[in-house]
């Protein structure tokens, strides 16, 4: 086993892999940007090193500065979590050629999977299912629409070749859907994975997104670990998991778990990854490899008491994998309930901020994974997930019970989370019936019911003066906790130009109205920077009709019209920043002649 890893990632997943460290008695560390000085996962590490300003692309995108901070440190291996670097085949040959474990499969098997038409065809030619469609990328609309007549037909998806994560997937109903979504995947795809071109699938009306976990060592040991189902979605992200799958019997588990065992074996996989999939009326296709560590990992590790991370650890170290197939069981029932700054009751728009309070609950079978506490701050930076909260019991409906009973005691105030979506859906017939909620999810009108303000605490909890208190400080990059016992200090210190400790802050006021629409001017509803603006000061618009595109926290927020009439005033233009609450457009009523 390795004696120190580097930790490429922020956040709760940070935190988890530090929290597998420790266990096995490996050093950790941790790098961060400007922005997460004072987060858990920096305090948490053995060491940790800043690594640049705010942005991913100048921080945690950087492989120079990744692999740097690894040879400074004297960190032998370095973990990528999930997200940013993770995937990254140049990253993998870069830790290769500097001497450095990458913890997970080699450059060659993400290459091979990166790709999803190569990782589709690679896949045809193993004998694994896919979705019926293209396996080689579709050049533009024109040539879309001839492969849609010749085979698909409507409804079909369009995805990046490059995509994942929800990212990079549009769908178009009809012909006359086609050209936007075909623009919206490419699009997304360049910006997210530097890669514009797109194939097509069938578009599966209401399918079940079912996924397996596998495990692979050196030894040519390559085992599953049962399935997730992760069908409840909004924009193709996952919001809630579950394992083991409701709809999958102990046949069709066997069935699934072969699959993905011969789709890793097929790439020589190392480590931990999951075959992806959609099951429809019983039958399974392959959708992606994901090969690194899953977000939903946890509800696995409940239900088989096998420690994902520390597995994929150990493979990388060139140990065998402590489990075989034999001894792989699955007991109870597990769900995980993605916490993210969201306003669901907005279209699941963006809502980051700074927490108040923050308590987590607790008891018989909760688990909270998590990468911040009381006064943190969701930055529009990064992902919106704030937390994971997983429950276990004995089956899905005492899970359930169990998941509402955690949820009513998650005390989270000033921010927006999801929490109040997770427990008016699970509290559905729909969830009840384990259905895939989809109809539940893109209803509009069942969402706005689920508008609220968010807890803000009371100023009568003030702290009083100490005697005692923890300054950070940065020497050559790399921080240091300082202990000061003595009378509070007021002032503010630098040392070698490194910011001081943020004093705490009262709870905010919360502004009343502040994003509501009213009248003829639409407010924006969230932070972000202005992606795309879709229409023209003096246009006529319909109600409902797109007028720009706001990205914030990794994801694309379509903002549609308010009401019909012409553009009267656009005070936005594309690249430039917006606040909630800034105005979008005025929209006056047109006057009928």
């Amino acid at each position: 086993m390795f004696s120190k890893v580097l930790i490429a990632n922020r956040g709760e997943i940070a935190v988890r892999v530090i929290r597998a460290c420790e266990e096995l008695g490996v050093a950790s560390v941790a790098v961060y940007s400007e922005l997460d000085r004072d987060a858990i996962h920096v305090k948490r590490a053995d060491e940790a090193y800043l690594i640049g300003p705010g942005p991913a692309a100048e921080s945690y995108l950087v492989i120079e500065k990744i692999i740097d901070v690894a040879k400074r440190s004297g960190a032998e291996a370095i973990h990528p979590g999930y997200g940013f670097l993770a995937e990254n085949a140049a990253f993998a040959k870069a830790c290769e050629t500097a001497g450095i474990v990458f913890i997970g499969p080699p450059a060659s098997a993400i290459e091979a999977m990166g790709s999803k038409t190569a990782a589709r065809e690679l896949m045809q030619k193993a004998g694994v299912p896919i979705v019926p469609g293209t396996t080689e990328p579709v050049a533009d609309v024109r040539a879309a629409r001839k492969v849609i007549a010749d085979s698909i037909g409507y409804p079909v998806a369009v995805k990046a070749a490059g995509g994942g994560g929800g990212k990079g997937f549009r769908v178009a109903l009809t012909d006359d859907e086609l050209e936007a979504a075909f623009e919206g995947a490419s699009r997304e795809g360049e910006k997210f994975f530097s890669d514009p071109t797109v194939y097509l699938e069938r578009y599966l009306p209401d399918p079940r997104h079912v996924e397996v976990q596998v495990l692979a060592d050196r030894h040519g040991n390559v085992i599953h670990l049962g399935e997730r189902d992760c069908s409840v979605q909004r924009r193709h992200q996952k919001l809630i998991e579950e394992s083991p799958a409701p709809a999958v019997d102990e046949a069709l588990r066997a069935h699934i778990g072969r699959v993905a065992t011969d789709a890793a074996a097929a790439v020589d996989y190392v480590g931990a990854g999951t075959i992806e999939g959609l099951l429809q009326d019983g039958e399974y296709f392959f959708l992606e490899m994901n090969t690194r560590v899953q977000v939903e990992h946890c509800v696995t590790e409940m239900t088989t008491g096998i420690d994902i991370v520390k597995e994929g650890m150990r493979a990388a170290a060139g140990e065998p994998l402590s489990i075989s197939q034999d001894d792989v069981v699955l007991r109870g029932h597990a769900i995980e309930c993605r916490i993210n700054a969201e306003d669901a009751s907005k279209n699941f728009a963006p809502a980051p901020g700074r927490i108040g309070a923050y308590v987590e609950p607790s008891g018989p079978g909760v688990r909270v994974d998590s990468g911040v506490g009381p006064g943190g701050e969701v930055s529009p930076m990064y992902d919106p997930m704030v937390a994971k909260l997983i429950v276990w019991d004995s089956d899905r409906e005492a899970a359930t019970r169990r998941m509402l009973r955690a949820l009513d005691e998650y005390e989270i105030t000033e921010l927006k989370t999801l929490i109040p979506f997770h427990k008016a859906l699970l509290a559905t017939r729909q969830w009840g019936n384990a259905e895939t909620c989809r109809d539940l999810v893109e209803d509009k009108r069942w969402l706005r019911a689920l508008a609220f303000e968010p807890t803000v605490p009371s100023d009568g909890d003030e702290d009083g003066e100490k005697v005692e208190q923890t300054y950070t400080v940065e020497v050559s990059g790399r921080r240091f906790d300082v202990r000061v016992i003595g009378a509070p200090f007021a002032g503010a210190v630098t040392l070698n130009g490194s910011a001081p400790a943020a004093a705490p802050r009262k709870p905010r006021e919360r502004k009343k109205g502040g994003s509501a629409v009213g009248g003829d001017t639409l407010p924006s509803p969230l932070q972000g920077n202005m992606w795309r603006v879709k229409v023209r000061q003096g246009d006529a618009v319909e109600e409902g009709q797109l007028l720009c595109i706001i990205e914030a926290m990794k994801m694309e927020n379509e903002i549609t019209a308010h009401k019909a009439g012409v553009v009267a005033e656009l005070p936005i233009a594309e690249g430039a920043p917006i606040a909630a609450g800034d105005p979008i457009a005025t929209i006056t009523s047109t006057v009928s002649e």
